[in-house]
This record gives structure tokens, C-alpha cells and sequence, in this order.
């Protein structure tokens, strides 16, 4: 069984990293083919939208995409192409697993959590207006339907992959109604269909003080929109940044499986990215072919990947960013020689 994947490079340092990418999948023989398209820059470069259909198209027919970063202006310009894709094919989870990896020391040891963060409702939703000149209002929109449904796939992730428990962040004290209607529909999951998985609440900025205290006292952290983006990328902190950590957006149908960093333009063409994060999520993508098409090969190559670049960080193979010296082909180089070694 052959997978075709729609792979979106992206910009900056994305062709440089999905490359990478390309090189260990090919070198562990996964079950994978490739149909790219470009979105962001690349895509405005080639004269086309920022996210031509053709590439959402392409989303749409194969079910699975690999995506490099791409970049979003910050205050004008056109919008985040994330947030289109999210949209566009109603992607509702989005997946961050943080683990401490081999090699790369942090402030705390033993962290393991995995956020679930609702992507396309709350304040993301985009809902914006000028009430009177310079008043600006922005809508914080929840439904029972988003609520419960992001719910339910918490509770059910968190039962397939054996999670202890799950925590939700929220302000429901003073946003009684948006978040107080997304910790009911969490509460509503736990105690009618998955009483199997602890469940907890925390007001989010409590929250915070104890996940610096002690990350280790959470397992699965389950968030609104903008809570889920912020808490994110705080947690990929714990364990190195974002350089480390993978991301997917999953929907009913369709999951893009992403590098979660920027594109970083400074570095890009000097061949010292690090390819790491993304081949993290390459390694999901795989998990999601193995538990979404029985295909048991998929989920051998993935545990292969994985344990090649822990034994690779092990042995003090890193890039600039973890404070080593290998440039992104060695690092890659690394890797393979752990897969055929």
C-alpha cells in the first residue's frame, strides 16, 4: 500500500527542512508518494492566491498533507494560511506532543504532555469590526458543537494512547458563557462516555504558575483556540522550543501534519535549519496512516524514525539551534546512518 501525500514546502527554511524530511522517509523505505503544491511566498511568487485551490484540492483528495512553515504578516498583509487551511477543510484538532528529548537538557526531566487545542472557533474566528473610530471589537465565538466535539476527541485520543487524564484551561470565572459552555461540554464527555480518563479543571492563569512549577503533573491539556496556541508553545519551552516539538490539524477527514516553527527567512539558503520538527510530524503523519488505513508498515517506519533521531541527539548530534555544530544535511546524514547502521 502506497500513501500519496500532498506536500506543501513552504517558505524560508521550508524547502530546506522538507527535504531533510524527504531524504529519511526515503532512506526507511516508508510506504510514501508525493504531490506537491505551494501555498504562502511560494505561491505568490508563482503568481498565484497565497492558497491556490489547487493545493486545497489536492488536501482534499489525498486526505493527508506534510506542511513546511509558512509565513504570515503580522498586522496587514493577507491572511495566515494556517488558519485558511484550518478552515477551508475544517481541520478542529489541533495536536502538539511535548516530550523531553535525549541530549537536549531543559529546566525540568520527565515532561510528557500532549495539548489538544480547538482550532477554528474563539477569538480566532476572526470576527473583528470598528464599533466608532478608534474602537475596535473583536468576537470570541463558541457552539455547543465545536465545544463537544473537540471534547469528544480529547477524551477518545487520550483513551487510544493510554493518557492518565485530561485538563482543561479555561476563564469560565469571568467568560462565563463562551468558556463556560467549552468546559460543560468537557465535563459532559468525561462523565457520560469516557469515565476511564481523570478529568480536571484549572483557571488558566493559575494554570500556567503550576505548569512552570511542575509540568509533570499534567498528562493531556485540553484548550479553547487562543488559550491552546499560547499554552503551546509555552510547553514546546519546556523541552527546547519549537525547534523540537511536531503539530497536526486533524478534522473528520482530512489532517495536515505541520513543522509548528516559523519560516525563519534570516536563515534560509544557509543550510543550517534544523529538519527535526518537522520530521517529528512526519512521524505522526505515519502514526495516522497506521491507525487510519491498518497499515501496520506505517507505524513500523515511524517507531524506526523515531528511534533514530533520539539515538541521534543521544550521541550529541545536533544543529546550531540545540547548541551543536551540524549543519541540516549532517543532521540528516545523522539519522539515516541510525536507521541502516
Amino acid at each position: 500500500m502506497t500513501h500519496t501525500i500532498a506536500l506543501i514546502a513552504g517558505d524560508g527554511i521550508g524547502p530546506e527542512v522538507t527535504k531533510g524530511v524527504q531524504r529519511v522517509l526515503a532512506a526507511v523505505e516508508a510506504p510514501l508518494a508525493w504531490d506537491e503544491h505551494p501555498a504562502g511566498l511560494a505561491a505568490l511568487d508563482r503568481g498565484l492566491d497565497v492558497l491556490p485551490a489547487e493545493t486545497i484540492d489536492a488536501i482534499r483528495q489525498h486526505g493527508v498533507a506534510l506542511k513546511g512553515p509558512c509565513t504570515t504578516p503580522v498586522g496587514d498583509g493577507f491572511s495566515s494560511v494556517n488558519v485558511q487551511l484550518r478552515k477551508k477543510l475544517d481541520l478542529y484538532a489541533a495536536v502538539r506532543p511535548v516530550r523531553n528529548l535525549p541530549g537536549v537538557p531543559t529546566r525540568f526531566d520527565n515532561v510528557d504532555l500532549v495539548i489538544v487545542r480547538e482550532n477554528t472557533e474563539g477569538l480566532y474566528s476572526g470576527v473583528e469590526n470598528e464599533v466608532t473610530p478608534g474602537v475596535v471589537m473583536s468576537m470570541k465565538v463558541a457552539t455547543e458543537k465545536g465545544c463537544r466535539r473537540i471534547a469528544h476527541w480529547a477524551f477518545r485520543y487520550a483513551t487510544q494512547r493510554r493518557r492518565k487524564k485530561i485538563t482543561v484551561f479555561h476563564k469560565a470565572n469571568i467568560m462565563k458563557l463562551t468558556d463556560g459552555l467549552f468546559i460543560r461540554m468537557a465535563a459532559e464527555q468525561h462523565e457520560h462516555e469516557y469515565p476511564n480518563i481523570d478529568y480536571q479543571e484549572a483557571i488558566i492563569d493559575a494554570g500556567c504558575m503550576r505548569l512552570v512549577q511542575d509540568p509533570t503533573q499534567f498528562d493531556v491539556l485540553l484548550l479553547e483556540n487562543l488559550y491552546g496556541d499560547v499554552i503551546s508553545d509555552l510547553c514546546a519551552g519546556l523541552v527546547g522550543g519549537l525547534g523540537v516539538v511536531p503539530g497536526a490539524n486533524i478534522g473528520e477527514t482530512h489532517a495536515i501534519f505541520e513543522a509548528v516553527h516559523g519560516s525563519a527567512p534570516d536563515i534560509a539558503g544557509k543550510g543550517i535549519a534544523n529538519p527535526l520538527a518537522l520530521l517529528m510530524s512526519a512521524v505522526m503523519m505515519l502514526n495516522y496512516l497506521a491507525d487510519t488505513h491498518s497499515d501496520s508498515s506505517c507505524r513500523a517506519c515511524a517507531e524506526k524514525i523515531r528511534r533514530a533521531y533520539d539515538q541521534a541527539l543521544a550521541d550529541g548530534c545536533k544543529t546550531g539551534d540545540l547548541g551543536g555544530e551540524m549543519n541540516t544535511q549532517q543532521f540528516t546524514d545523522a539519522i539515516i546512518e541510525r536507521l541502516t547502521g
